[in-house]
């Protein structure tokens, strides 16, 4: 019998322990270690912090779900992963063994990089539960007094989509509210062209996301770097193409929300061979690190180099549907590695993103999600939000059933051309 833990339970996590658990079957070990009891719905926070969603609503508790598929769940944090012992170690002093490992931590926020960002300084995020809430909070006092907000993503950030999406999720607010006029928006991003994603673009992401931003009132800075911010007021250099300061801006707020740079969790933090100097896993094309190869891992903890070099550092999303791809991955190559046989299954990281913008949404398709792609499309409409809406109530399902892969999602990808698994590389 094998033994299988994961370290982390959220969207990677979670889809990662049912998925194994269809994939090797009900004879060997499942333990899911995350640090408190309910799983949240992560795309759906920006929702959450303008009032349109309630905590309870995009959560699940985790522990009744897992036990009904036979996975066993300790609510705890990690304070170090020890590979070369094959062992975990627990934040209250407990070792773990372990045949296999599969890393899906998420990231650690890395909000001292921009002096007075984050939700114990100045700034507002929607990275989690907890923050989304205390975004909430701070946007129901600026309603009472409204001014100035800065929405963006700051040097170094590698998932611009929540800020897209909360910055046009609060102008549609604003409106509904009839506050709108009263509200100077500035979008700040580290990205060079509006659009960029982190990606190189995708389609025709510029000129949609550009025309949305126009049509909302929504004024922009690229190639940004956020200097510092203080109570009121975020400071930003604004670079040129050869990275060079162009213009400096002290740009006023009531209101802000500032998604941070990411970096590797402390739990596998400076362990040799395991991370690279960020502290994000190093995998293989199966999913495996080199070093330790029954240490898999998935998702925003994965080492992804950057799609291109920018004025201002951007890193490469891990969308959700790239993760998944991952799980798929890692599943396939258990089961191998059980048997005894070599790994072939290979992630395609193929992404579908649906971003929602309050009454419309934008979609893109990138097939794969690193270029060059085989498939490329940027879509708007009414039917993304829509859609968004759907994929919550559809996915908060799956995670209290227990599902990891539905007949139904298989044909809509198949739909779409989605694979989440490279074809077998056939060899004379």
């Amino acid at each position: 019998m094998a033994n299988i833990i994961i370290l982390g339970a959220g969207l990677g996590g979670m889809s990662a322990a049912y998925e194994i658990r269809d994939t090797i079957g009900a004879e060997h070990s499942i333990t899911v270690v995350g640090e408190g009891p309910q799983f949240n719905f992560t795309p759906s926070n920006p929702w959450v912090a303008v009032g349109w969603r309630k905590q309870d609503e995009i959560r699940v508790d985790v522990a009744q779900p897992l036990a009904r598929r036979d996975i066993h769940f300790i609510d705890a944090s990690a304070s170090k992963v020890h590979p070369a012992d094959n062992q975990i170690e627990l934040g209250d002093g407990r070792k773990l063994d372990y045949d296999y490992l599969v890393i899906t931590t998420g990231p650690r926020l890395a909000f001292e990089r921009v002096p007075g960002s984050g939700p114990e300084g100045y700034t507002q995020s929607v990275c989690t539960g907890p923050h989304a809430h205390r975004a909430w909070l701070a946007y129901q006092e600026f309603l009472k007094h409204p001014g100035p907000i800065v929405i963006g993503a700051a040097q170094g950030a590698s998932c611009f989509g929540p800020a897209y999406e909360f910055a046009m999720i609060v102008d549609t607010d604003l409106r509904r509210r009839k506050l709108r006029d009263r509200v100077p928006m500035t979008y700040v991003t580290a990205e060079p062209y509006i659009g960029h994603m982190g990606l190189g673009g995708i389609g025709d992401s510029r000129g949609l996301l550009e025309s949305e931003l126009r049509q909302r009132h929504i004024k922009w800075i690229t190639n940004a770097r956020v200097s510092s911010v203080e109570s009121g007021a975020m400071h930003v250099e604004q670079l040129d193409e050869r990275g060079q300061l162009q213009q400096e801006h002290s740009l006023p707020f009531a209101f802000s929300m500032l998604l941070p740079s990411f970096a590797g969790v402390d739990a596998v933090k400076e362990v040799e061979g395991l991370v690279n100097p960020g502290g994000f896993v190093l995998i293989d094309e199966f999913q495996r690190n080199p070093r330790y190869p029954n240490v898999y891992a998935a998702g925003v903890c994965v080492a992804i180099p950057p799609v291109e070099v920018t004025p201002v550092p951007t890193g490469a999303p891990k969308t959700g549907l790239m993760i998944e791809s991952m799980v798929t991955a890692i599943a396939h190559n258990l089961r191998d590695a059980i048997a005894g046989k070599q790994p072939h299954a290979r992630a395609t990281w193929n992404a579908m993103c649906l971003a929602d913008m309050g009454d419309r949404g934008f979609a893109f398709i990138a097939l794969p999600q690193i270029p060059p792609r085989n498939v490329t499309k940027s879509m708007t409409g009414r039917w993304v939000h829509l859609a968004k809406v759907a994929y919550e109530k559809y996915f908060l399902r799956k995670m209290r059933k227990g599902q990891a892969d539905p007949g139904y999602e298989k044909v809509i990808m198949e739909a779409f051309g989605i694979e989440r698994l490279k074809p077998d590389v056939k060899t004379d």
